[in-house]
């Protein structure tokens, strides 16, 4: 084992052998916590990372709040419709059970991925970069974010070249194409029956006005696969992010993990609450879009990711999204009396690249809205 003499402040990139006896990535800062946490375990350092810092929060992840009254959905139930629309209303946030979403598709999907992510960095490279389709290490779209995390971004629509996890060992291009095909195909029609729970609810006919958006053939969704290595007890003093806070710019947003913990959405009393796993069900994320067509009645989630000590956590989303030239706009259908839009019409093309653009905490639809909504 080798070590830089570089300074004690300065960061370093070090590959640290995990729980599951895999090497993971990680992203640490150097300083008298490291040599002594390089006494407890093998480890191996890399050469400097591109990045001047990582993001730190200030509440700490170690014993976190686990909110329990987060909105149970049961999709067999007849009253589902109404809860759905309480459930965006008051969080912007629910977990679905009794889904038709088969436990095969998810095991399957998830043991492709831990493959994947197990392997050697040098090789998941090649599968890179991100742009936006394909491997990320850490960086987190282009205005600067950065995370614990690495991650496959797919398209949904537009075939992607599975060839290029050829190059990683052990990995079957065909079998992870198979694994993400399967697996969003049947999210995607779980997602459909939600809207169209959720239009029935608000009393809109048709009932398929938001399903249709993500059934059409140009539907521009995207699918991303997020891993997200332990985090060492010695660093998670700095309280690292995993995931830093942000809103989906999509109409919906269907999230599945692990059982790893990690997750927090914010409510509105402005605390940040952890959310208890549960690799059997799905998440709901209200999104932008979502909240610019019901005019601000439904309010898309600010939501984040912690690091864990302990265990990685891999996640699945699926994120639903409009066709490129789709018009967002309010639902005349749901303006009461004489009430005013909140926000200019635009297409799902301007707010996307507008989105992609910002910072991930920054209210995106700020430059939407017509009178200063919040």
């Amino acid at each position: 084992l080798q070590l830089s003499s570089n300074s004690c402040n300065k960061k370093q990139e070090i590959l640290c052998l995990s729980n599951t006896q895999t090497f993971d990535l990680f992203h640490c800062y150097s300083s008298s916590t490291i040599v002594n946490f390089i006494k407890k375990i093998t480890m191996v350092v890399l050469t400097e990372p591109d990045i001047d810092h990582l993001p730190i929060i200030i509440n700490s992840c170690k014993s976190p709040s686990f909110f329990n009254d987060i909105p149970v959905i049961d999709l067999s139930k007849p009253d589902s419709n109404n809860l759905i629309v309480k459930a965006c209303e008051e969080f912007g946030f629910f977990k679905v059970v009794n889904h038709d979403v088969p436990m095969e598709f998810i095991s399957k999907l998830e043991s492709e991925a831990i493959k994947f992510f197990s392997s050697p960095l040098s090789e998941k490279l090649k599968t890179g970069p991100a742009d936006p389709f394909g491997y990320g290490n850490k960086q987190i779209g282009q205005s600067g974010d950065i995370g614990w995390v690495e991650y496959i971004l797919l398209s949904t629509n537009s075939e992607f070249n599975y060839k290029k996890f050829a190059s990683v060992l052990g990995v079957n291009p065909e079998s992870i194409r198979a694994a993400v095909n399967d697996y969003v195909s049947a999210v995607k029609k779980m997602s459909c029956e939600i809207l169209e729970k959720l239009a029935e609810g608000l009393k809109i006919h048709p009932t398929n006005v938001f399903s249709k958006l993500l059934m059409n053939e140009k539907s521009d969704s995207v699918f991303r696969l997020n891993h997200y290595p332990p985090c060492p007890e010695e660093f998670n003093a700095k309280n690292l992010i995993g995931f830093g806070e942000h809103t989906d710019p999509q109409i919906i947003s269907v999230l599945r993990s692990n059982n790893t913990s990690g997750l927090q959405i914010l409510l509105k009393n402005g605390n940040w609450f952890s959310v208890p796993s549960d690799q059997n069900s799905f998440f709901i994320n209200v999104g932008d879009s979502l909240q610019v067509m019901t005019n601000g009645r439904f309010k898309s989630v600010k939501h984040r990711v912690l690091t864990n000590s302990v265990k990685s956590r891999l996640s699945m989303i699926y994120f639903g999204g409009p066709p490129l030239s789709e018009k967002i706009a309010p639902l005349p259908s749901l303006m009461e009396g004489e009430e005013s839009s909140l926000y200019k019409e635009f297409t799902w093309f301007e707010y996307k690249k507008s989105a992609f653009k910002s910072r991930l905490a920054e209210n995106r639809l700020t430059l939407f809205e017509k009178f200063g909504a919040s």
